[in-house]
Formats: structure tokens, C-alpha cells, sequence
């Protein structure tokens, strides 16, 4: 499964432990962007949370996909709703928190987050 967006770069497998409730956490160090005002680049390090349903995220795709963003401009919280929106779109977890966290820019740090929980799921056993 592609989506469309970003030179299609995302990419799912089947989740391998469908029947289980597990938590996946990825870290992303070195993700930019440009500044819409100055053209700057802008610095962060993303987080996603997530437990899978029917698929999990391929890791190079997500990699390539999180660079695609180096030459697009992009406010902080529209960039961050944006990789979220693609993250559901794509699959369909039963639990997903994605966050960004900014460098300084001009004396101040940006953290952006969004979750979201299916509330049709009921966890097999406790997740944080």
C-alpha cells in the first residue's frame, strides 16, 4: 500500500502480530524543513508512537518520506498535521501519537502533538 503524497514513499507491511496489542515507537533525530517566511531551515526531532492494526510502517520508506520534507516549506504545526494526517491515512492504527519537537528559533521552542485512539479498540492488555 502507497499513499499518495510525497513522491509516494510510504510504504506498509501486514503486521506480523495482528492478534497482539504492542507498542511501536520510532524516533526520527534529524528531520527539516524550510521556514515559509525566510527560507531558513528549520530543525527537528519527530516521535511516533503507535499500535498497529492491519499494518506497520516500513522504516526506509518512512525515512525517505521524512527527508522529502528538507526543501518544502512548511510551518511547524502544519508540517506536523500534515506527516500525522498521512501517518492514519496510511494505517489505520488502533493507537497513534506523533509528535514534533523544534529547535530553538528565534529564543523559542516549538512542540507540536497530535493522538489519536480507534474507539472501537479495546486493549488486550495495558498501553502507556
Amino acid at each position: 500500500m502507497n499513499l499518495k503524497s510525497n513522491n509516494n514513499l510510504l510504504e506498509t507491511f501486514n503486521n506480523p502480530n495482528v492478534d497482539d496489542d504492542f507498542l511501536i515507537k520510532i524516533k526520527i533525530p534529524e528531520f527539516t524543513c524550510l521556514c515559509p517566511m525566510t527560507g531558513q531551515p528549520d530543525f527537528a526531532k519527530m516521535y511516533v508512537e503507535y499500535v498497529p492494526d492491519k499494518y506497520c510502517v516500513e522504516l526506509k520508506s518512512l525515512k525517505l518520506y521524512m527527508a522529502s520534507y528538507r526543501e518544502e516549506g512548511a510551518y511547524h504545526e502544519a508540517v506536523t498535521g500534515k506527516i500525522f494526517e498521512h501517518l492514519m491515512a496510511l494505517l489505520l492504527p488502533r493507537y497513534l501519537n506523533f509528535k514534533s519537537k523544534f529547535n530553538v528559533r528565534g529564543g523559542i521552542y516549538t512542540d507540536i502533538e497530535y493522538s489519536h485512539r480507534n474507539p472501537k479498540w479495546k486493549p488486550k492488555n495495558k498501553i502507556r
